[in-house]
């Protein structure tokens, strides 16, 4: 038999077709899968399939007479478990096809979206922006406002008005989901091989059977951050894993207690809908870098109205794909321009398609010509800079309005603002409001900028430092902010202040912007040296947040992924939990102090019947404790962050 030699990356896979390979294992052979995962994970996959045994698939060779071949459906996905084979005696209940399955990516639950005239809408593919790399927006948690007031209860509850009651198949799917989380989070990343993996999936897959979309895309999002975890990816991210657990067992629960709210059920994958005639303004372009491989780029828009939308061009292909697609034509009807020309530009559409999150498609029946680019300063781009930051942070965080999707949406929403360079710390810039017109001195609270995404094959890293040479420089910043950092923004681009001459100079073609991403500032787009007015040196001081003392609630609820329950216990019982504890209620965190305690206390319980067996491990108590904590550390960072801003 003879297989081709060019090398594919593993098809994503179904998480059902995935559960259903582990299940059907004996206990033997389930034993050695996650070894088998490793080793098989390790093969690289080739295209074609062996010499009578069809052709297109995707061929794994796992040993001398064994050979997994995976058939991906049109979406490029294995949906079915009639997609992926074995050529060993054993199958289709061998380790080598459960071990291949294991080692794929999971799937989405739906294929790409489409737009409203049949076509495909979504010109990025599987991933978005909110996939590169850069840090992940908090989630937020439904219907419970952020506080740090000691001795306030942030102890997950349902919201206040009334809601649905679930049906009971769905309360079944979702009390089935949440042991399985639990039983992930007793484990521990160690121990959260492929059979506690599959159950997840398994149970995940039920639940979008009974149409729990939020608790589904959770569930798959922990999947993925174990697995990142275990192969210790390079883009993996503690605190991420930890996000997406905490969304998991707090919906779950709240939908196993009968809770039908739409905000808990969510909603499926949405194709693109009609948006009529549009006329959008290019505001700038951010690179994309996921760490699962893709790249491209997002060409951000608004419309004449202050709406948002976006144009995304993402496949695979990772760094070399990002930097490649910032001059890639634009997909939106039959225009030339590119996404370079467009950030700089406009379209006037008519037949708009737009997805829920905004982004544009590219269906048959749209319809798009250019139109003369906006300065910053004009137009509907001109409201981004009309705000104060600390009042444009405070409604992004806000929590008493939306959904918890829509939370997350608005976090990731771009501001605007005007600062002045005070100095730099490291690869980060320090910077200040721009004084008022009444006012002498910068105002406001020292602000980080950080670089959106810091990879050496994008220019974010390097034209930081380059402002960073010019202190009492005025610069018009477009960009992200850091949910997780006190006072941070992730500038995505930047141009110069109107009316004053210590800022950029920069060329005309650029009309009045510079991607930070793609476009390199050099020398000659800086002011001289003598422009610009001599500011103090800065003090960064305190931390309002890195330097608070929830830094060990976190540490505990960190450790309770990364080691599982044991590792909680173990560090109870060496008097960790007690000198934790009276450090948070020596500095008024009450609440903090009593949740990390009673987490301990669980991690550590067992009831016995009268023959010393365990009788009851206290599995769902010992969730219940986690989740509180890690929610109320969720709230007081979130407002702690929200307060750094406000900061004089």
């Amino acid at each position: 038999m003879t297989l081709s030699v060019q090398s594919v990356p593993l098809p994503p896979v179904a998480a059902e077709v995935v559960a259903g390979a582990v299940e059907s294992l004996t206990s033997r052979l389930s034993k050695k899968l996650d070894a088998a995962i490793e080793r098989f994970g390790a093969v690289p996959p080739t295209k074609g399939a062996p010499d009578g045994e069809g052709e297109g698939g995707i061929s794994v060779r796992c040993g001398e007479d064994a050979v997994v071949i995976l058939s991906p459906g049109p979406s490029g996905t294995v949906t079915d478990s009639a997609q992926a084979r074995c050529t060993c005696l054993l199958a289709p209940r061998c380790l080598h096809l459960a071990a291949v399955l294991g080692a794929c990516p999971v799937a989405d639950p739906e294929s790409a979206p489409e737009s409203a005239d049949g076509g495909t809408g979504d010109t990025g593919g599987a991933e978005g922006p909110e996939g590169n790399g850069s840090p992940a927006p908090v989630t937020t948690d439904a219907g419970t406002p952020a506080s740090v007031e000691p001795g306030t209860s942030a102890a997950p509850t349902t919201p206040a008005a009334p809601a649905a009651r679930l049906s009971p198949a769905r309360i079944t799917a979702a009390s089935g989901l949440w042991s399985a989380a639990t039983a992930v989070l007793a484990a521990g990343v160690p121990a959260a091989g492929a059979i506690p993996q599959a159950e997840l999936l398994r149970a995940a897959h039920t639940a979008r059977l009974a149409g729990l979309h939020r608790a589904e895309a959770a569930a798959l999002r922990v999947v993925r951050g174990l697995r990142e975890a275990r192969v210790g990816h390079a883009g993996h991210r503690l605190a991420d894993l930890v996000a997406a657990l905490r969304e998991l067992l707090l919906t779950t629960r709240l939908l196993a207690a009968g809770d039908g709210s739409p905000e808990l059920i969510g909603t499926a994958r949405r194709g693109y809908r009609p948006g009529g005639a549009l006329r959008v303004h290019g505001v700038c372009r951010e690179p994309v870098i996921s760490a699962t491989g893709y790249g491209g780029v997002v060409t951000h828009l608004v419309s004449d109205d202050n709406r948002w939308f976006s144009v995304a061009d993402v496949k695979p292909g990772g760094s070399a794909r990002a930097r490649g697609a910032a001059k890639a034509p634009v997909a939106v009807g039959a225009t030339v321009l590119d996404h370079a020309q467009l950030s700089r530009g406009g379209l006037l559409i008519n037949g708009a398609t737009v997805s829920p999150d905004g982004r544009l498609g590219s269906g048959k029946g749209v319809r798009s010509s250019p139109v003369a680019g906006l300065p910053w300063s004009s137009g509907p781009i001109a409201a981004l800079f009309a705000r104060r930051p600390a009042e444009t942070v405070a409604e992004l965080l806000s929590t008493e309005a939306g959904t918890g999707e829509e939370q997350s949406a608005r976090i990731g929403e771009l501001i605007g603002c005007d600062l002045v360079i005070t100095g730099a710390v490291g690869d980060q810039l320090l910077a200040r409001e721009l004084p008022r017109p009444d006012a002498d001195m910068p105002t406001g609270p020292l602000i980080r900028l950080m670089a959106a995404h810091p990879h050496p094959d994008l220019a974010h890293t390097a034209n930081l430092r380059r402002l960073a040479t010019r202190p009492g420089l005025r610069v018009r910043v477009v960009g992200r902010i850091d949910p997780d950092r006190a006072a941070t923004l992730r500038p995505l681009a930047v141009g110069p202040v109107p009316g004053t001459e210590a800022t950029l100079r920069l060329p005309p073609e650029w009309l009045d912007r510079a991607d930070l991403g793609y476009d390199r500032l050099q020398g000659a787009h800086l002011p001289p040296p003598g422009v610009c007015p001599p500011t103090a040196p800065e003090r960064t001081g305190p931390d309002m947040l890195a330097d608070s003392p929830v830094w060990r609630v976190r540490r505990l609820t960190e450790l309770a992924v990364a080691g599982g329950r044991r590792a909680v216990a173990e560090s109870a019982r060496g008097g960790g939990s007690r000198g934790d504890a009276a450090a948070l209620r020596a500095t008024g965190f009450h609440t903090a102090a009593e949740l990390t305690g009673a987490l301990s206390f669980e991690a550590d319980r067992r009831t016995r019947d009268t023959f010393g067996r365990i009788h009851d491990d206290g599995t769902d108590r010992y969730a219940s404790a986690w989740l509180a904590a890690a929610f109320h550390l969720t709230s007081t960072e979130r407002a702690l962050v929200q307060a750094s801003w406000a900061a004089e």
